[in-house]
């Protein structure tokens, strides 16, 4: 992988919590956040965001939060949450998030589990839920709130804490975060757990710095870029963007709230880096390419792939290939770039497997949508591909500082100076161990000769069949879930006699199926029984067999009548599904589907 020294122009911070200080200090009125207000887009600088994080951070300090106490954040992505995260972090406390979609039994164990003594809530709503348990948890001992309208009960706004905090002096902050040592915790994270209940991460200081480090000496995002975060910043990717993004001086640019708005808020914001998971890159797949014939799309992706490797390698490209690429620029490449604001350098799948398909696809049309690796265990990253050191299929190589090798038993190992302090109160084995300083993480993988690295399943997602054949379902559901009317595939078939899969409609692209073929649209539920329904996806299933060996084609389909959500359990926030959930949950329809057959 290329590689360059640390870039001077980052902070130079030692650990996350005068990260904030340092960036205000050296990068003074440049934009720092970005956000929607009404139609505008407001910006603040690295100034004025330095000073409110203060404020924060003395206002917590007066309400007596002490070196090493934890405080919660309850809220969604905005330019609050990360105020709120480097106040607590910059007064020398422990950061605890909380995904804003959780029930209140969910933040009641994060809470719990965490010894959380403050909790900033985002509005009412998410006040409310901790209202809900407040009596079962002990440590806490006070509320904040971002937007104080509506019944927010007793806790104190944003607004109040800062000028609270305005009665102290600056230099507390600055000696809390002078104290803090590499070794100490920075935050908790809960991970969203596909199985059981989430496990608090202990993450240090030291892990978040160095990593940070490790993306900077990999290029992942330059000085001054401008990131769009819609990610849960619960969650490490988000997290770690945020991070880079704040040492470098570039601008976070907050999404609305909207997941609709997502395409129009990147066509304004114009990002140069976009880190997403794979469900966004679909979506955006089928927007773009629903129109159009598949064979051309086909063609259009293989055009622009040679092309554009032709360039990379200084190499000079035929006249009538150019010619051709130059066609096709004007009639859909360009449009695609334009999707995405027209000037996004690179954008980055993460947290779940995403179909090769769609990468060589957005590559060919100019944006590159490259994979990493990592976990919260790693905080975050351990592998990393960029425009200039990249393979399809693979999630990259190691960033510099990670040790990457393959267990005798195909699992991934990973070693470092970003690899966490254990699970809070917390002993399992199972997972996550770390031996001789390599963390065991549950995934399954090959490294090539050049050292990139590919996924190939999950220990535990493995289906062994009753004649002994071990699947590993991401594949075929990532195949199936390419088509623009499926939106989830959960394959099942352990210990049974074949594989059969749960299959949900795209609930955005059925109408238009159903209005082309006089069918309800309006009504999931009859339109999942459908026979027409159900020989469109017959054929997508008969398509996607046909790439792979009979033993491992699946034989029986069900359509459910709804989609998998957060809401229900059967997603994780970063729309990860969770597989013992659906199997537990609709078991009654896989039994059906082994009837007979």
């Amino acid at each position: 992988m290329e590689s360059s020294t640390a870039t001077p122009q980052s902070t130079g911070s030692r650990t996350i919590a005068d990260l904030m200080a340092l960036a205000a200090e050296r990068y003074g009125d440049r934009p720092a956040v970005k956000f929607k207000r009404g139609d505008e887009w407001v910006e603040v600088s690295y100034s004025e965001v330095g000073e409110i994080v203060s404020e924060i951070a003395r206002g917590l300090i007066d309400l007596g939060l002490a070196a090493g106490d934890r405080a919660a954040v309850l809220c969604s992505t905005r330019a609050e949450w990360t105020y709120a995260s480097f106040g607590i972090a910059s007064a020398g406390g422990v950061v605890v998030p909380i995904y804003p979609t959780n029930s209140p039994e969910e933040c009641e164990w994060v809470a719990s589990n965490s010894e959380a003594r403050f909790v900033i809530c985002e509005d009412a709503s998410q006040v409310a839920k901790i209202a809900q348990v407040r009596d079962r948890l002990p440590a806490l001992e006070g509320v904040v709130v971002v937007d104080p309208s509506g019944d927010v009960d007793d806790a104190m706004s944003l607004d109040d804490l800062r000028e609270r905090g305005r009665g102290r002096d600056a230099a507390e902050v600055a000696a809390r975060s002078a104290a803090v040592k590499p070794e100490d915790p920075y935050t908790f994270i809960y991970t969203s757990g596909t199985t059981g209940p989430p496990k608090g991460c202990v993450l240090a200081h030291g892990n978040y710095r160095s990593v940070v480090d490790m993306c900077l000496h990999a290029s992942i995002l330059h000085e001054g870029d401008v990131a769009y975060l819609y990610l849960p910043l619960a969650h490490s990717f988000a997290l770690l963007i945020e991070l880079i993004a704040i040492d470098l001086g570039g601008t976070i640019a907050y999404w609305g709230g909207d997941p609709k708005q997502i395409v129009p808020e990147l066509m304004a914001v114009k990002p140069h880096y976009l880190p997403s998971v794979p469900r966004i890159f679909e979506k955006i797949y089928t927007l773009v390419t629903s129109t159009n014939d598949p064979e051309k799309i086909k063609a259009a992706t293989q055009l622009g792939l040679k092309v554009r490797q032709l360039q990379e390698a200084g190499q000079p490209v035929p006249e009538q290939l150019q010619q051709a690429f130059d066609k096709a620029d004007a009639e859909l490449y360009g449009n695609v770039r334009n999707v995405f604001g027209g000037r996004l350098r690179q954008a980055t799948s993460g947290a779940a497997p995403i179909a090769q398909e769609i990468l060589e696809f957005f590559f060919a049309c100019g944006v590159p949508v490259l994979e990493g690796y990592g976990m919260t265990e790693t905080a975050t990253a351990s592998t990393v591909s960029t425009k200039e050191s990249y393979k399809f299929g693979t999630v990259g190589q190691p960033l510099p500082g990670a040790e990457v090798r393959i267990a005798d038993d195909g699992e991934i190992l990973i070693r470092g100076p970003h690899i966490f302090g254990g699970y809070y109160k917390m002993e399992d084995k199972s997972f996550g161990a770390i031996e001789d300083g390599w963390l065991h993480t549950g995934d399954l993988g090959e490294l090539d000769e050049d050292g990139f690295l590919k996924i190939t399943g999950r220990k535990k997602d493995i289906i062994i069949t009753a004649g002994g054949k071990n699947l590993t379902p991401a594949n075929l559901e990532n195949d199936l879930k390419q088509s623009r009317w499926i939106s989830q595939a959960v394959m099942h078939g352990d210990r049974r006699p074949y594989p059969v899969v749960l299959i949900t409609l795209d609930p955005e692209e059925m109408p238009n199926f159903a209005n082309e073929h006089g069918l309800p649209a309006d009504d999931p539920a009859a339109l999942a029984r459908e026979p027409k329904v159900q020989e469109l996806v017959q054929g997508i299933l008969d398509e996607v067999n046909s790439r792979y060996a009979r033993v491992e084609q699946i034989k029986k389909f069900v359509i459910l009548d709804h989609d998998l959500s957060q809401e229900t359990g059967e997603l994780t926030p970063t729309l990860k599904v969770k597989r013992n959930v659906v199997n537990e949950k609709y078991a009654d329809l896989f039994d059906r589907l082994y009837v007979d057959g």
